[in-house]
């Protein structure tokens, strides 16, 4: 495979980004193409997904383009979940019973920055703004855009097309419509959207509330949600459904009742944010939808990466790492079989696909926990727990939070299956008074994996795939 092949990527957003600086990297010439402006040069996020939660998967990525030390300086770590209740009180709920695992709270824009900029150090990766795709030719390779300032349309051929133009890709459409092969597409919406807020920081730039902790307001049927930034304000996200419930996006369409809807359900929060009703009427409400399609690539010509192969909701901060994840996981097919192109897309989609189902799978299970059950007695009580198992056995116990974000080392799927099982044993252990949260944790680590294993060993008998 020569060196000197053309790659073109559709999206600089956070995947096409990396994509780009890693295959710059291996001497590849690469031309990145984005419809948006320079986001290093416009503000363009529009109240949407402003800041994201970075964790071990994404930093696998940064060290592989070695760039862990300057994400870290752009990080806020999260311990844990800050639950509060509809009267204002609070408890933290840690993500693990190690010190060292926590997640982080990372702005889009500021990483995106970055990975733009350490792409453009290679001259050999060039990244033009502006330009939309309107479809893509998969047979012949090449690509129509169209230039926002100018409107002129032209064509761009390459070796290779990979699209990383997130959740509505062209590439995509275009293997849809153009009915040259068996294409299998899903999209599916949550009855919920979202729509950002914030908290300002105070006026000395301090936080207003715990600043190392993801903030969570758990109603049962929606929820509100707080991640901190680096000036002192938090990104505050709100889950609703479009028209289900007393208050829902719908009927939120006045001043009056959005303010009745905060004081009844978020009292603490209203008070932290005085700009609440010009954020919510200025900022968009944005659907959540998974995205599921095979296969990813056609030939050796075109692939599909990131959310424009497998977009998810957002309930397991995993988005973004799942992301950086393909861009490590294509490095090491290219390590493996460079020189084909047809073979390389193969064996990444047969490699990827079970773990982006996976993810996908997991992230909504996530929503059902965070607006609800986080806010569960017994569901509590299984969170203690496992602390205390994390904690007195660091080498033998991982819950299914721990599995999937903070093992790197093993796949979604293999994640979610053995966390899956985990939870049904401990859920299930703690209904029947078979284990308590005080008891001999060396008993109950033994009771767990037994069961754990008993659960596992029924689904592979039953041929179950979750």
């Amino acid at each position: 495979m020569s060196k000197q092949q053309n790659i073109l990527i559709i999206g600089a957003g956070l995947c096409g980004s990396l994509l780009a600086l890693r295959l710059g990297q291996r001497g590849f010439n690469v031309s990145v193409y984005e419809m948006r402006p320079d986001l290093r040069k416009v503000d363009i996020s529009a109240g949407r997904s402003i800041n994201l939660a970075f964790s071990n998967r994404g930093n696998k990525a940064m060290k592989l383009v070695g760039l862990e030390d300057k994400v870290k300086s752009l990080c806020i770590p999260m311990h844990g979940r800050m639950i509060h209740d509809e009267h204002g009180n609070t408890f933290q709920s840690n993500y693990s019973g190690r010190d060292h695992e926590y997640i982080n709270s990372i702005s889009r824009g500021d990483l995106n920055a970055l990975l733009l900029n350490e792409a453009e150090t290679h001259k050999n990766v060039n990244i033009y703004f502006n330009k939309k795709c309107k479809s893509v030719n998969f047979e012949k390779t090449t690509a129509l855009f169209q230039d926002y300032e100018t409107k002129d349309e032209f064509v761009e051929d390459a070796d290779i097309i990979i699209a990383t133009d997130g959740a509505g890709s062209t590439l995509r459409k275009s293997y849809y419509l153009g009915k040259k092969f068996l294409f299998s597409f899903s999209q599916e919406y949550l009855t919920h959207g979202y729509k950002e807020l914030s908290i300002l920081p105070k006026e000395n730039g301090g936080f207003k509330v715990h600043k190392n902790v993801l903030h969570i307001w758990p109603r049962g049927s929606f929820m509100l949600i707080a991640l901190p930034n680096l000036d002192g304000s938090f990104t505050v996200t709100l889950f609703l459904s479009y028209d289900e419930g007393e208050y829902n996006f719908n009927n939120l369409t006045t001043e009056e009742r959005v303010l009745e809807f905060f004081r009844k359900e978020f009292p603490d929060a209203l008070a932290l944010m005085p700009n609440l009703v010009e954020d919510f009427f200025e900022n968009p409400t944005a659907p959540l939808g998974t995205v599921k399609c095979s296969p990813w690539h056609y030939k050796g010509n075109t692939l599909l990466m990131g959310d424009a192969a497998h977009a998810i909701v957002p309930f397991y901060g995993q988005g973004m790492n799942a992301s950086f994840e393909d861009v490590v996981v294509f490095d090491n097919v290219l390590d493996q079989h460079e020189g084909n192109w047809e073979t390389v897309f193969r064996e990444y989609e047969k490699t990827r696909k079970i773990d982006t189902d996976a993810i996908a799978d997991l992230a909504i299970d996530n929503f059902h926990e965070m607006k609800d059950h986080v806010a569960n007695p017994i569901f509590q009580e299984k969170r203690k727990l496992e602390m205390a198992l994390e904690k007195e056995f660091p080498d033998e116990y991982s819950s299914k939070y721990s599995l999937v974000t903070f093992n790197e080392n093993i796949g979604y799927r293999e994640a979610m299956l053995k966390g899956r099982a985990q939870d049904k044993a401990i859920l299930n252990m703690l209904t029947d008074k078979d284990i308590e949260v005080k008891g001999d944790l060396k008993r109950i680590l033994d009771k767990v994996k037994q069961e754990t294993e008993a659960i596992l060993e029924d689904d592979r008998i039953a041929g179950l795939k979750h």
